[in-house]
């Protein structure tokens, strides 16, 4: 009988110290968010087309009358 790989991989794992071990998987779910998160390039001319639109202009419009209330929280807004 064939041992997996993944099998494999977890007997090596096994014999790493418990900082080793930590440090591989954070290493790993560095590499996994980095792979799944990767948020993606939007061109400048595709930004401004947005802030030009009407339609979004009005729905920014539409969200700051529903949170115009928020703004008696006692917080400053960011310069």
């Amino acid at each position: 009988m064939s041992i997996s790989c993944v099998e494999r991989l977890a007997a090596d794992i096994d014999q790493l110290s418990l900082n080793d071990q930590l440090w591989l998987i954070e290493h790993l779910a560095h590499r996994i968010r980095h792979a799944t998160l990767r948020i993606p390039h939007i061109p400048e001319s595709d930004l401004t087309a947005m802030a030009n639109d009407p339609d979004i202009q009005q729905e920014l419009r539409q969200i700051e009358t529903e949170f115009v209330t928020t703004e008696s929280d006692g917080l400053d807004r960011l310069p």
